[in-house]
């Protein structure tokens, strides 16, 4: 039985009147929504990225869904990704040391891996007391990245689990989302989404809001995949720069429509900031009401939503496969 997102982040512990300087700026109700979803990747994106992105945020009024990696920093270990096909293309596209810089990418190699839920709890708390919503991206970002297409279910949910357990340390609650990292995902995952109690995920990448179905098992637990590619994917592709991917990706989004668009807090939060700060004014001006993706899934009757089976795929400007909304499994349940 899918069960609704409680409104996570505004009861106790939270920062009420923050959460509503950032609803009394936003267009009415109806308007067409643009949810943002920050998936938090290392240390230092959570120590520099999310704090510039909340005053950003917050500055325009703004809402988000930041999904935090919890457990150890272990970025250095994705040099083996050398070998993956289109892997060295996307890294001359958007200069991995430039974003990243060399301490991270030394992580888990020749440095020991901070483990960031710990390290970082102040800062993910106040995330959450800013009134923006928070959820779990992963415990160990390479690990699962790299790993979890060809796990089993023992390997699945220690990490799952993993991230659970130091989420509700951090937090004191239970999550509510769950974002996969690098949108990998198993049969295994999709499952857990269900029976670990999430209201929704954001796994896969997609149209529209769907529930998931996985070699003809459905997975009552709805997916609000990302409809729109990320900066960095834009960026060194038919000419965009991050002088114009901002202006790139606006033009994708003129024709109004209910979107979901991933950012990183170790790319817009920091070097790529400007672009997305010229996303923020550009979305304005379209007429999209910037949300929390939980604002998404409130309109949104689970039961209806229509069945679609998941798969794996590629997408321009990225590397390997990843999870994909698929075609239609079934008429929309609410159909006779």
């Amino acid at each position: 039985m899918v069960r609704r997102s409680p409104r996570a982040g505004r009861g106790e512990g939270v920062a009420k009147g923050a959460y509503a300087s950032i609803r009394a700026v936003s267009p009415p109700a109806l308007a067409v929504k643009l949810a943002l979803k920050i998936d938090v990747d290392t240390y230092r994106g959570t120590r520099e990225g999310v704090p510039r992105l909340v005053e950003l945020l917050r500055r325009h009024g703004a809402g988000a869904t930041f999904l935090f990696s919890l457990g150890p920093d272990h970025t250095g270990r994705a040099i083996k990704r050398v070998f993956r096909p289109g892997f060295l293309g996307k890294v001359g596209r958007t200069s991995v040391l430039s974003h990243y810089g060399i301490r991270t990418l030394l992580y888990g190699t020749l440095l020991p891996g901070p483990e960031i839920g710990k390290r970082c709890a102040p800062i993910l708390r106040s995330v959450r007391d800013a009134g923006f919503e928070v959820g779990i991206h992963t415990w160990d970002h390479v690990k699962w990245q790299d790993g979890v297409a060809t796990a089993d279910e023992a390997w699945t949910e220690r990490q799952m689990s993993l991230a659970r357990e130091r989420f509700r340390e951090v937090f004191a609650q239970e999550p509510q989302v769950h974002g996969a990292a690098g949108w990998q995902m198993n049969v295994h995952a999709y499952r857990r989404t269900q029976r670990h109690g999430f209201a929704y995920a954001s796994d896969t990448r997609g149209t529209h809001p769907f529930m998931p179905v996985h070699r003809a098992e459905i997975v009552s637990c709805p997916q609000l995949p990302t409809t729109l590619p990320t900066l960095d994917e834009l960026i060194g592709l038919d000419g965009v720069t991050e002088a114009s991917v901002a202006e790139a990706l606006l033009e994708r989004t003129k024709e109004p429509r209910n979107h979901v668009f991933t950012l990183h807090a170790e790319l817009e939060g920091m070097k790529l900031a400007p672009a997305f700060e010229r996303l923020l004014e550009g979305w304005k001006d379209q007429g999209y009401r910037l949300v929390a993706m939980r604002d998404l899934f409130e309109t949104l009757e689970p039961q209806a939503l229509p069945l679609h089976a998941v798969r794996d795929g590629e997408i321009p400007g990225r590397s390997g496969t990843l999870a994909l909304q698929g075609p239609a499994f079934l008429p929309c349940p609410s159909t006779p």
